[in-house]
């Protein structure tokens, strides 16, 4: 029954995701958790991962494990290292990493008072700029026994701002989620249809968040700041279940994710006038639209260019050097 699914999924897939191809997924069809492509948030976090939450993550068994082609994450009520509740939380930092493109997964939730599944992302520099600088992009979360998913979006604007919607769904029923992600705009999707979008443009305010690496991430919270906490009529355990995820890119954001060992920053981005490139010893660089159609001929190394000629929009600027070649989305003003 699977297979057939999959199959179907695929061929819908491929029609809506023409222009699209597979680049990365994770189907879950092995019996254990890819190491390969996923990793553990362990513990309880700071400040309950930020949200108060009342769980321990853990990568036990019990709490996480793979079976008949599908992902299982396991919120238990156990005391285990001091927390009333254990769960599991994996993501693919420093795994995969990706700018633009489709994002989907299949995924079936748990009902219940203080219940916080998610299937989300963050952006990869969490690390050096910390959070909401960095961005999150929220694919679906579902709090408590609501009949409604969310797909919001985080950054910062002088401080955490956030813009998102909801729309009825039956969680508790494998449902597809998903998002596209391109330079001008996230689009949200159930089941293929679209319920909100939001513009990132260079017109938009405070989204350069939106414009790097972001890392994929899903878990299953037990309380916090928004469900709150569990209560009497909670079931225990519940059970999230993942039966795939998966990123879709064309020939135009893969540009990005090219060599995601690039070493090059490009500043300021947005830009008005004058580029800065932070590249030692490149060979020479181009200027690409966003559909792919050369702007300018090849020029021989330059640090600062001048862009006050272009319109405003985006663009790819590409460099080549002696190991590859190297891209980065910029942001005409």
């Amino acid at each position: 029954m699977k297979l057939i699914l999959w199959l179907s999924t695929i061929f819908f897939s491929s029609l809506s995701y023409s222009q699209y191809a597979l680049v990365w997924s994770d189907e879950f069809d092995n019996n254990e958790l890819n190491l390969n492509k996923w990793t553990y948030d362990l513990g309880q976090g700071d400040w309950g991962w930020g949200n108060n939450e009342l769980q321990f993550y853990t990568n036990n068994s019990a709490n996480i494990n793979v079976d008949s082609g599908y992902l299982h994450i396991i919120a238990k009520s156990q005391q285990f290292a001091g927390a009333n509740y254990t769960s599991a939380r994996i993501k693919t930092k420093d795994l995969y990493e990706f700018t633009y493109g489709k994002v989907e997964a299949r995924i079936k939730i748990p009902y219940g008072q203080g219940f916080w599944p998610a299937f989300w992302m963050l952006g990869s520099n969490i690390d050096d700029v910390s959070w909401p600088y960095c961005g999150e992009i929220d694919i679906m979360e579902h709090v408590n026994n609501e009949n409604v998913i969310h797909g919001t979006h985080h950054y910062d604007n002088n401080g955490h701002n956030y813009i998102g919607n909801s729309v009825v769904c039956d969680a508790s029923e494998f449902q597809v989620y998903s998002i596209e992600w391109t330079p001008y705009s996230i689009k949200w999707y159930l089941n293929g249809s679209i319920y909100f979008q939001n513009s990132i443009d260079p017109s938009s305010v405070s989204k350069e968040e939106f414009h790097s690496p972001f890392f994929l991430l899903l878990n299953l919270a037990v309380g916090g700041l928004w469900p709150g906490n569990p209560d009497s009529s909670t079931n225990f355990p519940g059970i999230m279940m993942v039966d795939y995820v998966r990123v879709y890119q064309n020939e135009f954001t893969l540009i990005e994710s090219e060599n995601p060992n690039q070493n090059f920053k490009i500043y300021p981005n947005p830009v008005k006038d004058v580029l800065n490139i932070s590249k030692e010893n490149f060979i020479s660089y181009q200027i690409f639209t966003i559909e792919g159609k050369e702007i300018t001929p090849s020029f021989k190394q330059q640090k600062t260019i001048n862009v006050s000629n272009l319109d405003s929009g985006f663009y790819f600027l590409k460099i080549e050097n002696i190991d590859g070649s190297y891209s980065k989305a910029m942001f005409v003003k």
